[in-house]
């Protein structure tokens, strides 16, 4: 009887959570664009908050974004290809 293992490989599960991380990132991205609608409205007397300090936000999260995405790809490309490089492996059923 062939023996199962039980957990797996680390290449294989480093893979998995970097592909969950690059599925993960839109929401984060949706969060993070949302935190503007959290900031405080003016009040009498103050000053409001100005928009281009928003647009600077937005428009940093959105690079952070593009940037991440960009690194977790081109990790996940490297494993996949090295993975693929190695050949066929025996897999349990």
């Amino acid at each position: 009887m062939p023996q199962r293992r039980m957990f797996l490989e680390r290449r294989s599960y480093r893979m998995r959570r970097m592909m969950d991380a690059l599925r993960f990132l839109p929401l984060i991205g949706l969060c993070l664009w949302m935190v503007p609608l959290l900031w405080p409205l003016p009040e009498a007397g103050t000053d409001p908050m100005p928009m281009s300090v928003a647009l600077k936000y937005l428009f940093g999260v959105w690079l952070a974004l593009v940037v991440m995405a960009w690194a977790l790809w081109r990790y996940t490309r490297g494993q996949a290809e090295a993975d693929a490089a190695q050949g066929p492996s025996d897999r349990a059923a």
